[in-house]
């Protein structure tokens, strides 16, 4: 007996099922499909990515909707364009059973003229990402108002998207008697007031804890420096000769600028971002789905909806500035029961970010060194062999056999191997050969401990609209230095502090001389620890020592002399790093000021021309 006859679903439903070859149900099936069917009531359901939600809430869906009326009875909304027709093409398999039963996709990038005209022949489901369901809900294009059953699916993902206020709207267009089944991998604070202010004592499920990640994941963190973080990222690629991974990072910028490292490197490789046309995005999807790409690198907003079972590895190569996001991330693997690794490579300065994530997902990491070089070695070598002893023979090379015995003959066979697997053992042994160790040395827990880093003052805090990340996408854009390379910022109401290596500490105060921001001068000064508070060691004026915040640490009256931190200037890099017109595309701009202002793109400007 197939184990969903006993959740209560019409033969139609069977039917679709075992023809898909799904035997049992996963645990958020389990628990939801019976009390959907049985009732009508709001349900918030906590589940992990990759867990079978579409068909949690899509079969009672499906069974419920009555497809001799032509209304639209349902409404699902999802965060992105991928997941919208993700869902859409598995309840069309579902309901294949269903005659006339019809589900019409709604998400931007396509006519809405043509999206229109399908929903007017008659769409009982409408499956809608909420930009273009507002969009059409205001132009009339579509009616809402009797619908029975609205979905949010990943709820968490877009209200992180900032669709909070395009859901209130829609919401407010549908009927207060309706069945709301909210669907999510974690619970933060804007879920639960979705949940308080549109449902009515909703019934609630959680597939192990609330925002734990699946236990088919294992968690990895490796311990670079900033500088060596690309090296250890093909050096993980390399250790693991059969992955198929999605590579994290923050911005589009580096998401860009690391899939063209990894494709001039020799690696299968691309980048998915939301500079991409929709036609780039669908062919670089295609791609990978087909594993004509081994490494997709990808925006945590770009990867929402990849649907891909057999991801191995899930790599972070930068840790989300939010740590929920990890949970989404890791979900991308260990998927339809199978084991996956998330592994995340990180700074000595974000080490102790690790714990929170552990305490989020309730599963611990294990710290792991990057491979050496003969370690890679090896396990290329014996993936060779592997690959070569599972190969099956082509005769075709039969006739061409005696003229190559011609070339080797004489060698004995251990000769012959090693002259074999030499061709691609030697390829790997030149590269790794003499290759330096990329694992941080020294302590990596200890917040305090600055080690070769330089802390700075600096006068603009949040009253001029700057918060941690805008002010740190500010400063990485200004001192075109990478995301990793400022760390430690922290902002006060009037003033703020930041790291960055030593080495680099004499260019700081370079840049900042004379510089201005929206027509105020900003001061930047290196800081002096002194009876546990920071002082700073930087001139005089630039505004930021007059009052006091609560919480506000004193200072000495400023000096040039004893700037302590200001070492190895001779290292200082010279020009090397090329600069880009979007140096601050990947950070919050526009309504914080964290991008660059024209006042700041003048002064970048004199500051070239100086040299």
């Amino acid at each position: 007996m197939n184990k969903f006859e006993l959740l209560g679903l019409n033969d139609a439903l069977l039917q679709a099922i075992k023809d898909m070859g799904f035997e049992s149900p996963s645990e958020v099936q389990e628990k939801a499909i019976p009390i959907l069917l049985q009732e009508d009531t709001d349900m918030v359901a906590l589940a992990q990515t990759g867990t079978g939600k579409t068909a949690a809430f899509g079969f009672p869906l499906i069974q419920k909707i009555d497809v001799n009326s032509r209304k639209t009875q349902g409404l699902i909304l999802s965060p992105t364009r991928e997941l919208c027709l993700q869902i859409t093409n598995e309840l069309k398999n579902y309901s294949k059973y269903f005659k006339g039963l019809n589900t019409v996709a709604i998400y931007g990038g396509a006519s809405i003229t043509d999206q229109a005209a399908q929903i007017k022949k008659g769409a009982q489901i409408i499956v809608a990402t909420p930009g273009r369901m507002q969009d059409m809900v205001n132009r009339r294009l579509v009616d809402i108002s009797a619908i029975q059953y609205c979905i949010l699916d990943e709820a968490d993902e877009m209200l992180n998207m900032g669709f909070y206020e395009d859901i209130t709207e829609i919401l407010s267009h549908t009927p207060k008697e309706k069945s709301t089944w909210l669907f999510s991998a974690t619970m933060p604070k804007e879920v639960s007031t979705i949940a308080k202010k549109f449902m009515r004592t909703p019934v609630e499920i959680t597939v192990g804890t609330k925002n734990m990640g699946t236990s088919n994941v294992s968690h990895e963190y490796y311990v670079v420096n900033a500088r060596d973080r690309y090296a250890a990222l093909k050096r993980l690629s390399d250790a693991n000769p059969d992955i198929f991974s999605v590579v994290f990072c923050r911005t589009k910028r580096d998401t860009q600028k690391v899939a063209e490292q990894l494709i001039e490197d020799g690696y299968n490789a691309a980048a998915l971002h939301g500079d991409l046309s929709q036609n780039q995005r669908d062919l670089v999807m295609k791609s990978f789905r087909a594993r004509q790409i081994q490494m997709l690198v990808a925006t945590d907003v770009a990867a929402r909806g990849i649907d891909v079972d057999d991801i191995t590895h899930v790599i972070n190569y930068q840790l989300p500035d939010e740590i929920e996001t990890y949970t989404h991330r890791s979900g991308r693997t260990g998927r339809a029961g199978k084991s996956g690794v998330s592994m995340v490579i990180v700074s000595k300065s974000e080490a102790r970010k690790i714990k929170g994530i552990e305490r989020i997902i309730g599963q611990a990491f294990e710290r792991k060194d990057i491979p050496d070089g003969r370690e890679i070695c090896e396990v290329q070598l014996f993936h060779l062999a592997n690959e070569i002893s599972k190969t099956e023979i082509n005769h075709e090379i039969d006739k061409y056999l005696p003229s190559i015995a011609e070339l080797f003959e004489g060698l004995t066979k251990e000769e012959l191997l090693k002259k074999f697997f030499s061709v691609e053992f030697t390829r790997f042994f030149n590269y790794y050969n003499n290759a330096q160790d990329l694992n941080a040395k020294g302590s990596t827990e200890v917040y305090e401990d600055e080690g070769d880093s330089t802390r700075f003052f600096i006068n603009v805090g949040a009253k001029d609209d700057f918060d941690w990340m805008s002010l740190k996408d500010f400063l990485k854009a200004t001192l075109d230095l990478g995301r990793d390379d400022v760390n430690r910022v922290e902002v006060k109401d009037s003033f703020s502090f930041f790291n960055v290596d030593s080495s680099k500490a004499e260019e700081v105060i370079k840049i900042f001389q004379d510089f201005k921001h929206n027509g105020r001068h900003i001061n930047v000064e290196i800081t002096k620890k002194s009876a546990g508070k920071e002082r700073s060691g930087g001139r005089k004026g630039g505004g930021g020592f007059k009052g006091r915040d609560k919480g506000e640490r004193s200072f000495d009256k400023p000096s040039r002399s004893g700037d302590k931190g200001r070492r190895r200037s001779s290292d200082a890099p010279t020009g090397g790093r090329r600069r880009s017109s979007d140096a601050g595309s990947g950070g919050r701009q526009g309504k914080k000021s964290g991008g660059r202002s024209s006042s700041i793109e003048s002064s970048i400007k004199r500051r070239r021309s100086k040299k």
